[in-house]
């Protein structure tokens, strides 16, 4: 009497995965020049100003793209939120042109941001450390780069919610401590041990901004971790190359964050420890400032993201035929001449990203809003307004990701059968199928339906073992309706 167990496989036609989910990253340029100016413009929605202009054309961008989630950099941060609430009541949810529909964002997440935070250093090395708000010599001190503590802040809008107990920020995490890291490295141009002291050294953040880990729940407990930044440009320096460096480091971040491998040793400002779990489902976005193959950015920068094999780089959204499955307002279907770029500047650079996980996602669609000079929409979007940044979109496909649904895989006799046991996850269904010989067709429902709370919460599954026989076993899973 024997039996083989055939660990566990994937349930692919029957059930049906949650709707798919648009993300899309946006740098709106909505920074001003002192601490609560952003605020006081958007108290008025009605405003014949300039910037109030391009506050309506952002909302009008994102009412026609209509993104599901969105990560909004260059937004001027208020610790009450104020800016957050009035931009959704007085732009998004209104309608901004003809046949738009306003938008109701339920959920959104915004938080405290490096720029503007006095260091107490003289970290320009000009003889001086700045501590009053203001100046370009204050910012140059701060460890983020700013007039005001917020300036330059990011947001993120979601339909779906966001689960913030689990937020994870990484505002404090010192960039001394990043595994590989260009400020401890000896080599340079010159290195920066030599630039900045030992005592700045112990005390500098990595993050220009910040970064943010923020849990979604697309349905059912299936969740997706919104990788969200905004690293420093790669210019604004000396030979030194402190912020090409620091833009490097602020990318490789993220390539350590998301490999099980790699992220041990990171930590969060509540002291967490640690990356993603082996098979997370996550999307990295954000303005990266790193352009893969052009521009000022430390060689192979922007490829660390690009090229990770847990990320999917594969499909590069561009202004060209690929935005034509946008569903415009008077049958514009076209939203510019084909082109990777999104940012304007330096003769135009691809620098705004939305990278899913390979595990857990596949790609349907995706675009760059960027219409050309006879294009439709160019009254809309020119080169350099609303924004010299474009909006970048990526529809994706929630797909089963095992290491999120099936966890510590354990077999054991019991008496005359044997149990499966298994950690589940919210959002997904289990059975088990038999076969008695493996061949394509003959896996049939085995009857057994999973027991809850097999030892110390584990799912679990007792299945007999034939006389005489060989029986093989498998674990199909779905996403639950």
């Amino acid at each position: 009497m024997v039996v083989a167990l055939c660990g566990w496989g994937v349930g692919t036609g029957w059930g049906a995965p949650p709707a798919m989910v648009r993300f899309a990253t946006y740098n709106v340029s909505f920074f001003r020049g002192a601490a609560g100016v952003l605020v006081g413009e958007l108290r008025d929605g009605a405003g014949t100003s300039v910037n109030h202009g391009k506050m309506r054309r952002v909302a009008e961008v994102l009412q026609r793209v209509r993104p599901d989630v969105v990560l909004l950099n260059e937004f001027d941060y208020d610790v009450g939120g104020e800016a957050v609430a009035l931009f959704r009541e007085n732009f998004l949810a209104v309608p901004q042109g003809a046949g738009l529909e306003g938008m109701a964002y339920e959920y959104s997440y915004s938080g405290p941001v490096n720029t503007g935070v006095r260091s107490g250093w003289d970290l320009d090395n000009d003889g001086r450390a700045v501590g009053e708000e203001g100046s370009e010599a204050y910012g140059n001190d701060c460890f983020g780069f700013g007039l005001f503590p917020g300036q330059y802040g990011m947001v993120i809008y979601s339909r779906f919610p966001i689960e913030a107990e689990q937020v994870r920020r990484f505002q404090l995490f010192l960039w001394k401590d990043l595994p590989g890291s260009q400020l401890l490295r000896a080599e340079g141009s010159p290195a920066l041990t030599g630039y900045y002291s030992e005592g700045e050294r112990e005390q500098l953040r990595l993050s220009s901004k910040a970064h943010v880990d923020v849990p979604i729940d697309l349905g059912g407990g299936v969740m997706v971790h919104l990788l969200a930044s905004h690293p420093t440009p790669p210019t604004f320096d000396g030979v030194e190359n402190k912020n090409g460096k620091r833009n490097f480091d602020e990318i490789k971040f993220w390539a350590d964050y998301v490999d099980p491998g790699r992220g041990a040793g990171l930590y969060d400002d509540a002291g967490k420890r640690g990356g993603l779990a082996a098979g997370a489902r996550f999307v990295v976005v954000g303005d990266q400032n790193a352009d893969p193959h052009d521009g000022e950015s430390l060689g192979g920068a922007a490829r660390q993201l690009t090229q990770h094999p847990l990320i999917n780089g594969s499909f590069i959204p561009s202004s060209g035929a690929s935005g034509g499955a946008l569903s415009f307002p008077g049958g514009v279907g076209q939203v510019g001449s084909k082109s990777q770029d999104t940012a304007a500047f330096s003769g135009g650079l691809r620098v705004d990203y939305v990278l899913p996980s390979r595990a857990g996602f596949s790609i349907y669609n995706g675009a760059v809003i960027w219409p050309g000079p006879t294009e439709p929409l160019r009254g809309l979007v020119s080169d350099r307004e609303p924004s010299d940044h474009h909006l970048v979109w990526v529809e994706v496909r929630p797909q089963i990701s095992l290491g999120e649904a099936v966890r510590d895989w354990g077999v054991e006799r019991v008496g005359d059968g044997v149990r499966l046991s298994w950690r589940g996850a919210a959002g997904y269904r289990y059975r088990v199928q038999q076969s008695g010989d493996l061949r394509v067709g003959s896996w049939v429902d085995s009857g057994v339906e999973p027991e809850v709370g097999v030892g110390e919460g584990r799912l679990g599954a007792l299945v007999g073992v034939p006389a005489g026989g060989r029986m093989y076993y498998r674990l199909e899973v779905r996403f639950a309706p």
